[in-house]
Parts: structure tokens; sequence; C-alpha cells
């Protein structure tokens, strides 16, 4: 066997692991969103996948482990649909207007099918460990960029100058709360749109002011281009 080819072996037996890494995690990741973290184990995992407890257990070596890269995925997958396609929009309120449009967006779906981030915080707010750490870690990741973007829409003088960056956002992420525990508990209708109020309501108190624009009659600006000899506009 050639050198060429041994060094190939290795490396396809490697894809070939992270592919099926990839895949338990993606289970693990809706089994989880149904059930919560807590709910995850080796051999659920190795049921629903088809593979030995020890199959499973050799791409992560412990349960927490298992737990752990199941909310980086989360994070990973949110992050790609919520932040970075409102880096798309302009530096200030559109942006930040955009990332809540896109939160919005992935809080629609999670009403039926469950939140990562709402669930675990539920689940780990009082033990100490490094799932909980990592919960949280990726969350105030989330709000940090947030709240970067609302700075920057007060630099851009698009808010308010003595705006209090830390509750703007600190609302903004309490309609998230909100419309879960209305719409995913309660079930009560209209839920996703008084969101959106509330987060309009928000703006009209934080935002600047648009200046008035005078509008000139036609009349009058007819007078004016005869005194002054020009035509009209």
């Amino acid at each position: 066997m050639s050198a060429t080819a041994l060094r190939a072996k290795p490396s396809k037996s490697l894809q070939k692991g992270q592919q099926t890494k990839a895949a338990i995690v993606d289970a693990a990741l809706g089994l989880a969103a149904q059930i919560g973290l807590e709910g995850l184990s080796i051999g659920a995992l190795a049921e629903l996948m088809q593979m030995s407890k020890s199959g499973v257990f050799a791409h992560f070596g412990s349960r927490e482990e298992l737990q752990i890269s199941v909310v980086r995925e989360y994070h990973t997958r949110f992050e790609d649909e919520v932040f970075y396609p409102a880096l798309k929009s302009t530096r200030g309120l559109a942006r930040v207007r955009a990332m809540f449009a896109n939160w919005m967006k992935r809080t629609s779906v999670e009403i039926d099918s469950g939140c990562i981030y709402i669930s675990g915080a539920v689940e780990f707010d009082d033990r100490p460990g490094i799932v909980r750490d990592a919960l949280a870690e990726s969350v105030m990741t989330w709000h940090s960029a947030m709240k970067r973007a609302i700075t920057q829409a007060k630099e851009e003088g698009e808010l308010k100058a003595d705006l209090d960056e830390s509750q703007m956002l600190f609302e903004i992420h309490g309609l998230i709360l909100v419309l879960h525990y209305e719409a995913r508990f309660l079930r009560k209708e209209g839920s996703l749109q008084r969101a959106m109020t509330g987060f309009d309501n928000i703006l009209a108190r934080c935002a600047v002011p648009a200046p008035d624009v005078a509008v000139v009659p036609k009349t009058a600006r007819k007078v004016s281009a005869k005194s002054t000899g020009k035509t009209g506009a």
C-alpha cells in the first residue's frame, strides 16, 4: 500500500466519525427541544440512532459532554438564523430591528418545537456545573451582540442620548420570554402580534423622533415663484 493510501485512510475514517457525531448531535438537539437537556441520555440516543451505547459514548465520553455539544450546536444555528443575517442591515436602528425580527421568526417556530435556552434555564438555573456554564455563556454572547447593536444605534443618533442600553435589552428579552409563556404554555391567540407591538412601543419611547418636515402648499410655492420670476417646482 502506498504512503498516499495510508494517509488517506485515517482521513476518511475521521470524516466518517465527524459525520456520525454531527448526526447524533442533530438527533439529540431535536430530542432536547421536546424533553429538555436533562432528558438526554446515551441510552436514549443509542436507541434513536440504532447504535450501541458504547458507540454513542465513544463520541462524547460523558452525558455532560453530550449536553454541551447540543448547547453549542443550538447556539451555532441560532447565530446562523438570527445574528449573521442581521449584519446585512445598516448599522444602527435598522440592524436592531433586523435582529429582533429574526429572533421573533425563530421564536415563532420554537413555540411548537421548544427553545433550548428557555427550557435549559429552567433546568439549570440553580445547578452549578459545566452544562449551566455553557448555556449561560451562549445566552450572554447573544445578549452582548444585541446590546452592541443598540449601542451602535445610540452612537448613530437614532436612539436617545440618555438611553440605558441594558434596560432596553432587558425589555426586549422580556418580550421573548413572555411570548413563550403566553403562546406555548397558555396558548393565547395574538401573542406574536402583541410581542411585535411591544417592540414598537419600546422603539417609540427610546428612538429619537424624526424631525418635522414643513410642507409648503403648492399655492404658496406658485406665489413665491412668481415673485422671484422662476418657474414653479
